[in-house]
């Protein structure tokens, strides 16, 4: 079997040097190597549901076994710890930074060693502004947030953020992302009414979306990912269906105050980048006086946590807070 190493590695031999000097690569290499290690032996088999044995006496997890839940060869990433010269594709990076449970910041490490771009919006976004996310909170108890043309979640306020969940910040933010959540998270999907309607839409708006994206790694990525994870999807996306429709009227089963019917909006803010704020304003009186406890609801949440920050958007982690500024 072919796995992403084997098509993306140039094996044992020299890869070109960085700009800054051979010296610089070779200690970011090292870095590297030193940053995997440590992730690695802080991770407990139970985290990844591998069994621990009676003879493990490695800390955390054997480098097989992070092999074999990133899908790359265990020569390969054993040179990796052992900071040899070899290329490492974003794909690869992507895989070992949700394998080794990698939070944001240490997400963004990762792959600033290996010299490469973060595809997922955990990255830096330009549009998402200190304004922008005053205004996703001004909007409340009106659930909205921000996504691009890959459906990535960008930002959201905290009516969004339990609108179709508990809490969508216990997501972690590579997996913020609507056309991913409605294919394989049992919570989102059980809050969306017409399920199947929906879900086979959206493949279709993902088809139509990815057009103008077809090289791009972090497209590749997420349709990799998509066809890996779920066979409804697959079955979906090889229909070729395409569409572009919006603005329609939808109803969520939600978790806290059941059913509501809301208007999907969508504002443009950089056509050229698909960044845009979309909002769910109440279809009815019933659905406002629901929103309105749900926001009720974030809001005692949130007070009970303690971890509020002055310019924070609904369930947005701190870290990300800060990056965003």
């Amino acid at each position: 079997m072919t796995t992403m190493a084997q098509e993306t590695t140039q094996g044992n031999r020299p890869a070109p040097p960085a700009a800054s000097g051979p010296r610089t690569g070779e200690i970011r290499r090292h870095e590297l190597a030193t940053f995997l290690r440590s992730r690695r032996e802080r991770i407990t088999p139970e985290q990844v549901d591998l069994p621990r044995g009676r003879r493990r006496r490695t800390p955390g997890l054997r480098r097989e076994e992070v092999a074999q839940l990133s899908a790359v060869g265990v020569t390969w990433y054993t040179w990796l710890e052992q900071a040899r010269d070899i290329q490492v594709s974003e794909q690869v990076l992507d895989a070992l930074a949700r394998t080794l449970l990698l939070d944001t910041s240490e997400r963004a490490h990762l792959f600033q060693l290996a010299g490469a771009v973060d595809p997922t919006p955990a990255a830096h976004c330009p549009v998402i502004t200190p304004a922008l996310r005053r205004i996703l909170t001004q909007l409340e108890p009106v659930p909205a947030c921000i996504q691009n043309s890959r459906y990535d979640i960008l930002a959201y306020n905290r009516t969004y953020a339990r609108l179709m969940m508990r809490d969508l910040g216990t997501v972690p933010p590579a997996d913020r992302n609507c056309v991913l959540l409605a294919y394989t998270n049992p919570e989102w999907r059980a809050s969306i009414v017409l399920l199947d309607e929906t879900t086979r839409l959206m493949a279709a708006k993902l088809r139509a979306s990815m057009a103008g994206h077809l090289g791009e790694p972090a497209w590749k990525t997420l349709l990799k990912r998509l066809r890996a994870e779920s066979a409804e999807f697959r079955e979906n996306w090889d229909r070729y269906e395409v569409a572009a429709t919006r603005g329609k009227t939808k109803r969520f089963a939600n978790p806290y105050v059941g059913l509501v019917t809301v208007d999907h909006t969508d504002l443009w803010l950089a056509p050229d980048l698909g960044a845009r704020m979309v909002t769910y304003p109440p279809h009815d009186e019933e659905t406002r006086e629901r929103l309105e406890k749900l926001h009720m609801i974030a809001l005692e949440a949130e007070a009970e946590a303690h971890t509020a920050v002055p310019d924070r958007v609904g369930a947005v982690p701190r870290a990300e807070a800060a990056e965003a500024r």
